[in-house]
């Protein structure tokens, strides 16, 4: 809204200062400054009615030391992240920029499936919460109509580097201009649509879904839509869920995602920039770069969030915001086409997951096979495990915040590591 009126007063008015609405990096700073504000002001009051309406967090017992001290824990603090992302996004975005329309479905979709997973376990007092198949139901939905998007509108496009055949045939100056950008970087000529995407350590390091249905003939041009959104969907579902398992203890999921969510702003901005992409020689993703000004509010809200979520938590997100924050991270990775990084940029959502599959697959094979289940682990998800170790939770959630930047680190460094 605000990058509209300013647009309009310095295009009609020559209004003074109105002309910095146009650059990213002022938007994005702004962004995250107001969401920080929001987090910081919004946050304290929310707490304050959740405690007035006893929206308290369950705990099972689960034999772990300081579990019994969370007892009656406001839950639902999702809330206050879902806003301090949405206020300043609105205020702030191009609002019809397509990729800015998926992120603020994604964030009020999941948000809305895990709201109600919490209401059913605090009002309706059962411990399961929003049962596991209707769950899955509302992630597929998102999948489905997110990868519908990504794949059939005209503005999800990319913009490939001109090759050396494309320059050399071209005599005609004019042609040369058409091709060469504003910035002096060769790219070809147009948008195209295209299912590439970027795959870490290959010297060239785009992969082409297509590739994966060349077998198929002319049967192609109906089953890539359908593996194109079915691997979205499941990048989604997966990603979600990890984040769902993550937040177990106070800030991990928060300073986790906080990591997470400024390494993807990092991707955006250089995807979304011809300078950066010529440098990088990475894909050139047309208005991308409007998705660092949300991800620096999502940022700002995960870090403001952690005033209140840190160790000792006087507010949980539930899956409110866990639902939320997971989708939002698959989502903008898959728009930003870096999807195949997510098992190092979301290395910690990754191990969670794999921790509690693990322990379940292993349990049910050793009671079928024994007569008594075993475990790998001596609890899950991963960061139980290390309490039952006698670890206390917030030196955990320290050490997964450094593996999160290293692999932070590690992510970045693959733009130029092939």
């Amino acid at each position: 809204m605000l990058y509209y009126l300013f647009s309009y007063l310095d295009r009609v008015y020559d209004f003074p200062g109105a002309g910095v609405f146009r650059f990213l990096s002022f938007r994005a700073a702004m962004a995250i400054i107001t969401s920080l504000v929001i987090t910081m002001l919004l946050g304290k009051r929310i707490i304050a009615l959740l405690l007035r309406m006893q929206v308290g967090e369950t705990i099972r017992d689960l034999g772990l030391e300081g579990q019994k001290e969370k007892q009656g824990t406001p839950t639902m603090g999702g809330l206050i992240i879902i806003s301090a992302i949405l206020i300043p996004t609105i205020l702030f975005t191009k609002l019809d920029n397509v990729y800015i329309v998926i992120m603020i479905i994604s964030t009020l979709w999941l948000g809305f499936i895990g709201f109600l997973d919490d209401y059913i376990k605090v009002y309706k007092k059962d411990k399961e919460g929003l049962r596991a198949k209707s769950k899955l139901i509302g992630q597929v939905g998102l999948g489905i109509i997110i990868g519908s998007i990504l794949y059939f509108n005209p503005n999800v496009t990319v913009r490939e580097k001109a090759t050396n055949t494309q320059l050399v045939v071209s005599q005609n100056e004019n042609l040369i201009d058409q091709i060469r950008n504003k910035e002096g970087v060769l790219f070809s000529g147009e948008n195209v649509k295209s299912t590439k995407t970027t795959i870490p350590f290959f010297k060239n390091n785009e992969f082409d879904y297509a590739n994966l249905i060349s077998w198929s003939g002319d049967n192609a041009k109906w089953l890539l839509p359908i593996l194109f959104i079915a691997i979205v969907t499941f990048i989604i579902t997966a990603v979600s869920n990890g984040a769902n398992i993550t937040d177990g203890i106070d800030g991990l999921a928060t300073g986790t995602s906080a990591i997470i969510g400024t390494t993807l702003a990092i991707f955006a901005y250089v995807s979304g920039n011809t300078v950066f992409a010529n440098y990088l020689n990475i894909m050139y993703i047309p208005n991308t770069g409007e998705l660092m000004v949300f991800m620096s509010a999502f940022v700002g809200a995960t870090v403001g969030f952690l005033w209140y979520n840190s160790y000792p938590a006087q507010v949980f997100m539930g899956d409110t915001g866990s639902l939320a924050i997971g989708g939002i991270i698959a989502v903008f990775a898959i728009a930003v086409r870096k999807e195949l990084l997510i098992p190092i940029i979301c290395g910690i959502f990754l191990v969670e997951n794999l921790s509690v599959m693990m322990q379940v697959s292993y349990f049910k094979y050793t009671k079928k096979k024994y007569g008594e289940g075993r475990r790998i682990l001596k609890m899950s998800p991963l960061h139980h495990h290390y309490q039952k170790l006698g670890y206390h939770e917030a030196k955990i959630v320290t050490r997964f915040w450094i593996i999160g930047i290293m692999l932070a680190v590690l992510s970045v460094a693959t733009l130029k590591l092939r």
